[in-house]
């Protein structure tokens, strides 16, 4: 799926399917799972029948401008197109429209249909995102479900990257994709794996998830393991799967890649979605040598905000979960990293009060710490330690450099 690029070109649909059918093999026996810790976001669509979504949950993409892949539908945030059956699912249905309503890239609009996402309620960098889905059928009908990296309106597609957990098109009804996207594999050019059951998969209710942590992407169908990627899948290129994802479910109708319905295809089509999931990762599949860094007065650990590692995220003390978020790991080069970027005094400050933030490494001395057999954490340039302002000992107590003093406060262990 896309937002407002081209995905998959017509030109390129047979490559891309040809290319799926050679990654549509089972993982390798032994193989193992990332390490999932607990949910951390769920929506388990229990409202009353006809009642809209959560809008603290979900928002709504709404137009008819086709969408980068020249589909056909209009997405409205109506509960003719999304709401709760009563049963214990959201329905997203795609209607053929009188044409008249809404005005599509190509005229009046057939079809309408709807798209939630979470870009607004909710992102996580790595973990476990599931859902138990029955998808709707027919030529031309497109159901996904798929994430877009949280940097899209600063970077854009596809460098912010894009992780299609579940993607049917109607004329192959027993087959399920799961893709990535980002720069230099894109569009017809994604890293794309399938798998193929014996019956459509709309007959039923299927799970569609994918584990994700550094470095590596795993797709499952019905908790069976059926394409994978790591960093060497690329050829070279860049990987942009290290930073906070939103969520998107979303039926389309039409497009270069499904093509259009026809006279088989019949409406309205109903995608029924039993449960999204989300979990998060634990120190588990942590990278080696990675351990959490305990405050000795609180008991707390250092902690990434909402494990949003984003420039100039301003650290804190957590209880102590063993998520990636608290899983530092001491380099050779004199750095503290976590979620691919490195402990850093603002503005490479050296006074008292100078915030402990999260910024990518780059080189710069002031990024240098070391934990000294006294417990104390020292930033080498200012010669001060971490410490957590105002003794605070509570969860979201904040760090910042302070003369060294011997405080419990200031006192910290590898665990």
């Amino acid at each position: 799926m896309g937002i407002t690029y081209a995905r998959r070109a017509a030109a390129v649909v047979s490559a891309v399917v040809a290319l799926a059918a050679t990654l549509a093999l089972p993982g390798s026996a032994g193989r193992a799972e990332a390490a999932i810790g607990a949910i951390t976001w769920q929506d388990e669509f229990n409202a009353p029948a006809g009642a809209p979504v959560d809008r603290s949950r979900w928002r709504f993409d709404i137009g008819g401008g086709g969408w980068g892949n020249n589909e056909r539908q209009y997405y409205t945030d109506s509960t003719s197109n999304a709401a709760h059956d009563g049963q214990g699912n959201l329905v997203i249905t795609a209607r053929r429209e009188n044409p008249g309503n809404y005005q599509c890239h190509y005229g009046r609009c057939e079809y309408t249909s709807a798209r939630l996402l979470t870009a607004a309620t909710f992102t996580q960098a790595y973990g476990r995102f599931e859902a138990r889905i029955k998808i709707p059928r027919g030529q031309g009908i497109w159901p996904a479900f798929w994430m877009l990296g949280n940097d899209m309106g600063s970077v854009g597609w596809p460098n912010a990257g894009e992780i299609d957990i579940m993607e049917n098109i109607g004329r192959e009804p027993n087959t399920v994709y799961g893709t990535i996207h980002g720069p230099g594999y894109s569009g017809g050019g994604g890293i794309t794996g399938s798998r193929t059951i014996g019956q459509p998969l709309a007959d039923g209710f299927h799970t569609y998830r994918v584990d994700w942590e550094p470095n590596s992407i795993v797709w499952y169908l019905d908790g069976v393991e059926y394409h994978r990627v790591d960093p060497g899948r690329l050829g070279g290129n860049r990987w942009v799967f290290d930073h906070p994802f939103f969520m998107i479910l979303n039926v389309a109708v039409g497009g270069n890649w499904p093509g259009y319905p026809d006279a088989t295809t019949q409406f309205p089509q109903q995608m029924l979605v039993d449960y999204v999931r989300v979990s998060g990762y634990t120190s588990g599949g942590n990278p080696p040598g990675a351990s959490a860094i305990r405050g000795a007065h609180s008991g707390r650990c250092i902690d990434i905000p909402g494990a949003d590692p984003v420039d100039g995220a301003k650290l804190q003390i957590w209880d102590c979960n063993g998520t990636a978020a608290q899983a530092w790991t001491f380099a050779s080069d004199g750095t503290i990293r976590a979620m691919g970027k490195c402990m850093d005094p603002a503005w490479a400050g050296t006074a008292n009060g100078t915030e402990v933030n999260l910024v990518t490494c780059n080189g710069n001395p002031a990024q240098r710490f070391t934990l000294n057999a006294a417990g104390d954490l020292v930033n080498l340039s200012a010669n001060r330690c971490v410490d957590v302002r105002d003794w605070n000992p509570n969860n979201g107590g904040k760090l910042q450099l302070w003369d060294c003093s011997g405080g419990a406060n200031q006192k910290w262990s590898r665990v």
